[in-house]
């Protein structure tokens, strides 16, 4: 069994994702759902290993950003070297500011985390971003031969383009 945690402060994709996730028939993966960490102490001791940890951020949402960085310090270090990614939505909104999503891509970046981007609108955007996520808990959970959480991690991580503090001139 596969434990993933997904973190999002305002719960719009969350739940359909985790749906998306535990409806999937080749593994059978746990989903815990949080607004933002340190999580409750309450059941602490019998919480389960978590395998991955997924930031969701909406982009069309200060908060969400800013509650996903928060969030950041309270996980162990540990969790860096491959359990960890962060998953944005609404990355083609026009009332994105570029500006944000230049913020998250560095944040990913600078913790050595896969960004995915994902489309909550349709069913198969969900059914899409739940494969990508599956993808990496497979290998986060030590379920793919030859291929370690860090492995992963170096070939999805996000980087950063040599002009991303350059001015845009969209």
């Amino acid at each position: 069994t596969q434990e993933t945690l997904l973190v999002e402060s305002e719960e719009h994709f969350q739940q359909s994702l985790a749906e998306a996730l535990v409806e999937e028939t080749s593994v059978t993966v746990n989903v815990r759902l949080a607004k933002s960490f340190p999580l409750p102490i309450e059941n602490d001791e019998s919480r389960p290993r978590i395998d991955l940890v997924v930031f969701i951020i909406n982009l069309t949402s200060e908060l969400s950003f800013q509650s996903a960085e928060a969030s950041l310090k309270y996980l162990e270090p540990g969790y860096f070297l491959g359990k960890v990614c962060f998953m944005v939505t609404n990355a083609r909104s026009s009332s994105v500011p570029a500006e944000r999503l230049d913020a998250v891509r560095r944040l990913a970046a600078s913790l050595h985390c896969p960004l995915l981007f994902a489309e909550e609108q349709t069913p198969q955007g969900v059914t899409n971003a739940a494969e990508r996520l599956l993808t990496i808990l497979k290998a986060a959970a030590g379920f793919v031969p030859f291929t370690t959480p860090l492995y992963l991690s170096n070939l999805t991580r996000c980087t950063l383009p040599p002009d991303i503090d350059q001015p845009s001139f969209d």
